[in-house]
């Protein structure tokens, strides 16, 4: 690095937010992309370190102090060209990641690291503005055709990575648009789907074909799909919602999330079809079950809906406000911090489970009891009721957003007789990819589980190497 004091001078700045009572009003982005002379300035703050975490906890291994130099040399070119080497979609993950690398930073045991993920963002919009983003057309054409069932994360980036490797990719979606979690399960105030919109047309533009409305398994026979293909990969994600058999589970107005979200996210697309009738929390007192991202984006869309109250209920307790990076770095380190949505009014009840949902016909109530958590001997947690301790919190709607167990069996896993693991995923290693039907390939959550946007990404681009070769006997795309 050129500038070896840069983290004593400059402060860490985040990009910045739409003010809360203005962003509740709309649908949109409101975190902005980053200033290029502040993005200069942030990307200084690296240190250079001997050996940097940040890159080690990246799932798709980006050259972060790399591209950190770059931009604070203004070469925005060349750190484009080293961001767009291990991440096909940093416009995605610019937005959508919530940034293991941050917290591997070295700069965070001083609770400042640096603002990587937004000088990611900044260096691909920059690309996008310039020109640079352009398709990549292989020179080298196979006669080999390759399936890729699902167009989420991982299913794009495996199709981009094969047809730039030559092959003739065919992307079979069974919703009506392409993209997925991100075009259906990520509100727009998180990625707006012009964003979705201009990487889709770069892969039809290198040759990828994309197929929607096309349910594989279901309307599409597995036989026909494998006579047509030399190798078929099933990138379809993990959609089987882990239920809450409390009693009352199956009142109206307790919905899963996943319902929620893409019928709100069809809604702004002008493209909603209702007929299971609408789902809104306006002028409710809602109650989402769950503290994950779903989670998460469940908060924001009700908030913006008009709901009179959000709450969200999470079974552990709270995490504590301050805790010792030493103890965790370069691992996440269990804090507790106030998100955007707590800034929006989100309310919080940490420590009780849902025993029971009341109403009739409709739900009105949530029966809530209080946990009590023990540590025992082998590290593991214990939840105890605590029967004395229970509270009644009125709601009008409810949104289950309590993570999914494992990819859908029926359809496709079933026709084809795949094996799974204990979990429930399609089993196949990150080795070689390879499924228990020879010629079928899986990756992304549909393999490993729920996970992160940038580990399906991961997961796309090494199991296009696997298809490679398989098909080839040998690869030159990237392991990661």
């Amino acid at each position: 690095m050129n500038d070896y004091t840069g983290f004593l001078k400059f402060p860490r700045q985040a990009a910045h937010k739409q003010h809360a009572r203005q962003r509740i009003r709309h649908w949109h982005e409101y975190e902005q992309v980053m200033p290029s002379a502040q993005a200069q300035l942030q990307a200084r703050r690296c240190m250079d370190c001997g050996t940097p975490d940040c890159h080690g906890y990246c799932p798709v291994h980006n050259l972060i102090p790399d591209w950190n130099e770059l931009v604070g040399e203004s070469d925005w070119y060349r750190a484009w060209t080293q961001l767009a080497s291990t991440n096909n979609f940093p416009e995605f993950t610019g937005r959508l990641c919530p940034a293991p690398c941050e917290d591997a930073c070295t700069l965070k045991l001083t609770d400042s690291p640096v603002t990587i993920r937004s000088i990611e963002l900044a260096i691909v919009e920059h690309a996008w503005r310039s020109g640079w983003v352009q398709p990549e057309r292989s020179a080298r054409q196979s006669s080999a055709a390759v399936a890729v069932i699902g167009s989420g994360p991982a299913g794009l980036a495996c199709a981009q990575q094969l047809v730039r490797a030559g092959y003739r990719v065919t992307v079979y979606e069974k919703a009506d648009r392409v993209g997925g979690l991100l075009r259906y399960g990520i509100p727009d105030f998180r990625l707006d789907k012009s964003v979705l919109d201009r990487r889709i047309a770069q892969l039809e533009a290198e040759g990828v074909v994309f197929r929607t409305g096309v349910h594989a398994g279901v309307t599409l026979d597995v036989d026909e799909l494998r006579d047509n293909s030399h190798a078929v990969v099933l990138a379809c994600g993990s959609e089987q919602p882990r239920r809450l058999t409390a009693p009352g589970h199956e009142l109206g107005g307790v919905h899963y999330a996943m319902d929620y979200l893409t019928q709100q996210n069809r809604r702004v697309a002008g493209s909603a079809a209702l007929s299971t009738g609408l789902i809104t929390a306006q002028d409710k007192d809602v109650a989402v079950i769950g503290g994950g991202d779903t989670g998460s984006d469940c908060v924001g869309t009700a908030i913006r809906q008009g709901a009179r109250r959000v709450t969200q209920l999470q079974y552990h307790e709270q995490p504590p406000a301050h805790a010792d990076v030493l103890d965790y770095w370069p691992e996440h380190v269990p804090e507790w911090h106030a998100t955007d949505h707590d800034e929006e009014g989100l309310r919080h009840i940490w420590g009780y489970d849902t025993v029971a949902i009341d109403g009739a016909g409709q739900v009105s109530a949530l029966v809530l009891q209080r946990l009590q958590w023990q540590r025992q001997a082998d590290g593991s947690w214990l939840k105890q009721p605590l029967p004395d301790e229970v509270l009644r919190l009125p709601v009008q709607l409810v949104l289950l957003a309590m993570g999914y167990a494992h990819p859908a069996h029926e359809g496709l896993v079933d026709a084809l007789g795949l094996a799974l693991d204990t979990h429930g995923n399609v089993a196949a290693s990150s080795g070689d990819y390879a499924t228990s039907v020879p010629g079928v390939f899986s990756c992304g959550d549909m393999r490993r589980g729920q996970s992160w946007v940038v580990w399906a990404i991961r997961e796309g681009r090494q199991c296009a190497r696997a298809v490679d070769e398989h098909l080839s006997g040998n690869s030159d795309l990237p392991r990661v």
